[in-house]
């Protein structure tokens, strides 16, 4: 395992390897466990390599109050709501996640979740996950990044919104904290976001900058996106996941459904075999289609002893006669013997 790479369950994560693609559930299971499983199911026909849930409770994450600092100001799906009735609609029952966990991995996926507070980084420990994700809203919450860091799991920490000041910060509170294993994931927190507001290229920064593997977190509609974050050198990709958009939720407006899911994760892994390495040399595949360069061809019949000119000899397909790069020598010479129209003209038909 490079330092460029981290492991999560069994997989090793990073440069040159697949693409490690999550399945974001998030409030779309609509308080319905059936749903919840179903999710489950459709993630890992999809292609999903993992389910990634959130384990908070509303009064874990706020308090219940109406005051104005409570309401959701301008520019969300969720403008007006009071924060603690969104988080009572959105949050995943924790007596559901041991089940979704084994529904998960008996299909063949990891499951994991974004812990909020300790009690949730304990409840995760306690399941026994294989890493915490930290939400874009909570890499401001250094103490919270110092309790998921102590577990020793490795980290995936999405960045929307974060300068590159606390992005700094939060690297070193989580590092100096016990992280040897983090993911950093580019991230716009525009629900839905714009394509034109992503700035994939700060990808690859992310990586050299901190010595992560790096890869996105993306909230907007597009399969092009993630497929481009893949050429950029994306490991990860977050991509939240719904069996029905039309079905009002607070997160359904900015989900994938699942034959998009799967479009995508086939799109990914198409792009993953063309990027390939540097290689100038003909492929196995592109061998037979050599017979269709241009070389040297006799194009009326010479007769021995006549010297070959613009007019018997010239440059055309296919390619079974002299490089072109021989035309001025050859222009001048005589033929050695006779030759037909249509035959590949070689050094030694010259005298």
């Amino acid at each position: 395992m490079s330092e460029h790479s981290i492991q999560i369950g069994g997989r090793t994560v990073g440069p040159g390897r697949p693409c490690y693609i999550i399945a974001e559930m998030s409030a779309n299971h609509g308080q319905d466990l059936e749903q919840a499983l179903a999710i489950v199911r459709a993630a890992a026909e999809a292609g999903a390599d993992a389910v990634k849930l959130q384990t908070y409770t509303p009064d874990t994450l706020t308090i219940d109050c109406d005051a104005a600092d409570f309401r959701i100001g301008k520019g969300t799906i969720w403008e007006g709501r009071n924060l603690y009735q969104l988080y009572a609609e959105a949050f995943t029952p924790w007596e559901w996640q041991a089940r979704l966990k084994a529904e998960a991995e008996a299909l063949g996926m990891d499951c994991f979740s974004t812990p909020f507070d300790a009690t949730a980084v304990d409840f995760l420990e306690d399941l026994g996950v294989v890493c915490h994700k930290i939400a874009s809203f909570e890499i401001v919450d250094l103490p919270l990044i110092r309790r998921i860091a102590a577990t020793g799991k490795p980290i995936i920490l999405s960045t929307g919104m974060a300068t590159l000041a606390e992005i700094e910060e939060a690297v070193t509170t989580a590092r100096a904290a016990g992280c040897t294993q983090l993911a950093l994931l580019k991230c716009n927190s525009g629900y839905p976001a714009p394509p034109e507001e992503m700035n994939l290229r700060t990808i690859p920064h992310l990586a050299q900058a901190f010595g992560v593997p790096a890869g996105l977190s993306d909230h907007t509609l597009e399969i092009a996106v993630p497929v481009a974050a893949v050429t950029l050198g994306a490991c990860i990709l977050e991509k939240h996941f719904t069996l029905d958009r039309s079905v009002p939720g607070p997160d359904s407006a900015f989900s994938l459904e699942p034959a998009e899911f799967k479009a995508m994760v086939q799109a990914v892994r198409t792009a993953e075999k063309a990027l390939g390495g540097v290689r100038y040399a003909p492929s196995e595949r592109e061998l037979p289609s050599r017979a269709f360069r241009k070389s040297l061809y006799v194009v009326r019949d010479l007769a021995e002893g006549e010297a070959l000119t613009v007019d018997n000899v010239r440059c055309i397909r296919p390619g079974h006669g002299l490089h072109p790069r021989h035309l001025e020598q050859v222009l001048g010479a005589r033929a050695r013997r006779a030759l037909a129209r249509g035959t590949p003209l070689s050094l030694a038909d010259l005298a």
